[in-house]
């Protein structure tokens, strides 16, 4: 299990400022999400699913200790924490599931989350995938989460495409994940990492921000001003 301790909050890796982590070689966090032209995939379902593939890959063994994905994880967690979420379909999606990694599925949605690689070095069958087209809808409003489990919270005042909102809610899972405790960890690891992803109400999110919770502020490299606070982990053992 991976027991990487909390980041100091001077030297958050989500923080805008540059610092350290800047200083240190830049990995990613290689996400692809699965868009079939004739059914894509709820928006809602596939920021769930994006940001349970997060925690799973931070709960392999493969990525703790002396696991084969260890190295990577530990040099992109000493850096900038980036992820980067890319579509693919068809024979694409197919070449990705070749490449080391997990796949993850939702109800609708399936994301395959792989081990960390330099920035400037992504495996040529992920790079020629596309960024862009990864705008998805919900075909009704999602139903209130459970809010006895975790949920994170999306600031209702910052838009995002869904790839980005994938990123920032897996940043947020990721951030929950680093406060529990090994226990806590385990216990959600054996539940099947339920969480829910909903955009919080105007009137509620000044107070989720200030209630002492995991925040997510995004470096600004893509989409949004840097600085900003896109996600609130809220994870039941953290209130």
């Amino acid at each position: 299990m991976s027991t990487e301790p909390t980041p100091p909050a001077t030297d958050s890796p989500f923080r805008a400022e540059p610092g350290d982590r800047d200083l240190a070689p830049q990995y990613v966090l290689p996400l692809v999400v699965r868009i079939e032209r004739a059914a894509p995939p709820a928006r809602t379902d596939a920021l769930e699913t994006a940001a349970r593939a997060v925690l799973v890959l931070l709960a392999d063994e493969r990525s703790a200790g002396d696991g084969e994905w260890a190295g990577a994880v530990r040099d992109w967690q000493d850096a900038r924490i980036r992820k980067v979420v890319r579509r693919a379909r068809g024979a694409e999606w197919r070449r990705a599931g070749a490449l080391p990694g997990i796949t993850v599925t939702g109800k609708s949605a399936e994301v395959r989350v792989f081990p960390p690689v330099p920035l400037d070095g992504w495996p040529r069958d992920l790079a020629k995938l596309q960024v862009s087209g990864t705008e998805l809808d919900d075909p009704e409003p999602p139903a209130a989460p459970d809010r006895s489990g975790p949920v994170l919270w999306l600031n209702p005042e910052v838009g995002m495409s869904a790839g980005k909102a994938m990123a920032q809610a897996g940043h947020g899972a990721q951030l929950a994940w680093w406060e529990l405790t090994d226990a806590q960890r385990a216990d959600w690891r054996g539940a099947g990492f339920p969480l829910a992803v909903r955009t919080a109400d105007p009137a509620e999110w000044a107070r989720l921000t200030a209630g002492g919770l995991p925040v997510v502020r995004d470096a600004g490299f893509t989409e949004i001003a840097p600085g900003s606070c896109t996600v609130v982990a809220d994870h039941p053992a953290l209130r």
